[in-house]
């Protein structure tokens, strides 16, 4: 129901104020508050929005400059090398069957040292060498524990080959031989790469500020590759049946 809108004239005979209503003033009055009820919520919100993108690209240039990007790139980085990591100890992997059905064929005898290498690729093939390995230190230890058992076992069946000279005479043995030793080059350089690609990504997550935008986001240091005697990561063993033999 509309409302008039109160006007008044003073009687001259009584001298008071008479109220009286013009109907005709009322949808001017309402329009008027409505618009300006419209233009108040208008100014409210932008000046909200115009808050909001503040805050957002505050917040931006806050994860930008406080190792977001870095995190980002260094995983990146980190998943690169493991890829080649994993590769490397598959194509090693890969040599045992033939190298293991080479030797039995001269030293068949050598029954501890062959089955000690064939239970050791088992250990390895059985380990799920998935994306999340390398943030679980305790599944990493396990991985890095079965391929260190595997390279001990191959270092034990090379020696027995040593003592069999129709063995290290053989063609297909030499070329297994030839593939061992360059698959452990690439072995040592994978790992090393990824060894980097960890501790650069470590150092940035436990630097501060990065260190709060990690804590924020759930961001831990990844487990890296250890070894007794860290020369053992820089020179690839070397497979040499060319020496002739002591026996």
């Amino acid at each position: 129901m509309l409302l008039p809108s109160p006007a008044g004239v003073l009687d001259p005979d009584t001298h008071c104020f008479t109220l009286f209503f013009d109907f005709n003033v009322v949808p001017v009055v309402l329009l008027v508050v409505s618009c300006a009820f419209r233009a108040h919520s208008f100014v409210e919100k932008t000046v909200m929005r115009s808050r909001i993108l503040a805050v957002v690209a505050v917040f931006v240039s806050l994860l930008s400059g406080c190792g977001y990007n870095s995190f980002q790139t260094g995983d990146e980085a980190i998943k690169s090398a493991w890829s080649e990591v994993l590769n490397q100890y598959q194509r090693r992997a890969d040599l045992v069957p033939n190298l293991v059905s080479t030797v039995q064929g001269y030293a068949s005898h050598e029954k501890d040292v062959l089955t000690q290498v064939t239970q050791a690729r088992a250990q390895v093939g059985g380990i799920q060498a998935t994306p999340e390995l390398i943030n679980n230190p305790e599944a990493f230890a396990k991985f890095q524990q079965a391929q260190a058992g595997l390279s001990s076992a191959l270092s034990r069946l090379l020696v027995v080959a040593e003592n069999y000279p129709n063995l290290k005479a053989d063609a297909a043995f030499r070329d297994l031989q030839a593939q061992l030793e360059g698959t452990e080059n690439r072995i040592t350089v994978a790992r090393n790469r990824y060894i980097k690609a960890v501790e650069s990504y470590n150092v940035s997550v436990r630097s501060f500020p990065n260190n709060l935008t990690a804590m924020v986001f759930g961001y831990e240091v990844k487990p890296n590759f250890s070894v007794e005697n860290e020369k053992a990561i820089s020179v690839a063993p070397k497979v040499d049946f060319s020496a002739p033999s002591k026996k």
